[in-house]
């Protein structure tokens, strides 16, 4: 397997209503869904054809009181969760969970960049193991998209922390540039500065559909909202932003109409 050290390697929902979740995007993905079967933890699976893709979880109870909402978070994959966390917090980021084990799976960390948008970091056992996401493929996790205060100081944050660089950048008009962000040679995410409207810097991710207009009007027949689509993106691609029931940010994306 190669090396996936700055990519998106795993994506979790922390959610109020597992049930309910788990239903949603059942309906909306076709995702399968199993217990992990970790002990001391009610934490789920999301599958595609048995393999999981993404994970299911209710949100901490000490998130819970400080009024964390329901929201997917990115994991991504690092040689070494103690350094990379070790240099958030250097770099004016925050640490919300230090480096903990996960028996038979890897080492992780829950982070938030300076400007205050929350992801993981995770090395697996070994430390270039981890889940092989294909981002074409119905159901997988696609596409990382930061919508940053500062987006150029957020970019070189990102770049000291996990080596990204610079790909294309659009101009959006009044909206700014969208740059897009590498890994080698693989484009992974772009990251924009966010609208006014919105509070604070967060992270999106979108999941690859077959076909955009049946999946949101799967979102919308499960209770969903569409907050933002379907829009035509370079690729050429179609693309929509989504809130789920319980109010959960994230994005659908398809080759096809």
């Amino acid at each position: 397997m190669s090396d996936l050290h700055g990519r998106f390697v795993w994506y979790e929902l922390m959610t109020k209503d597992l049930e309910a979740a788990q239903r949603f995007y059942g309906a909306v993905m076709g995702w399968g869904s199993q217990d992990s079967g970790m002990p001391g933890i009610d934490y789920r699976l999301f599958k595609v054809d048995e393999r999981p893709v993404a994970g299911l979880m209710t949100i901490p109870e000490d998130a819970a009181k400080m009024g964390m909402p329901p929201k997917w978070v990115g994991y991504i994959g690092v040689r070494d969760v103690d350094a990379r966390t070790a240099a958030v917090a250097e770099a004016g980021g925050k640490v919300f969970k230090a480096p903990e084990d996960i028996p038979g799976v890897g080492r992780f960390s829950i982070v938030a960049d300076p400007q205050g948008a929350m992801f993981a970091l995770m090395t697996g056992i070994p430390p270039e193991e981890g889940v092989e996401l294909t981002p074409n493929a119905p159901g997988h996790g696609a596409w990382a998209e930061l919508f940053a205060g500062d987006a150029g100081a957020a970019f070189d944050f990102y770049a000291g922390l996990l080596g990204w660089t610079k790909g294309p950048g659009y101009e959006m008009g009044p909206m700014g540039l969208y740059q897009l962000f590498d890994v080698g040679d693989l484009s992974i995410g772009g990251m924009m500065n966010k609208p006014a409207e919105m509070p604070f810097s967060s992270w999106n991710y979108y999941f690859t559909v077959d076909g955009i207009d049946a999946a949101i009007a799967r979102v919308g027949a499960n209770g969903g909202k569409v907050c933002n689509g379907p829009n035509e993106v370079p690729g050429p691609m179609w693309v929509a932003q989504c809130n789920d029931p319980q109010g959960a940010f994230f994005g659908l994306v398809s080759i096809d109409r």
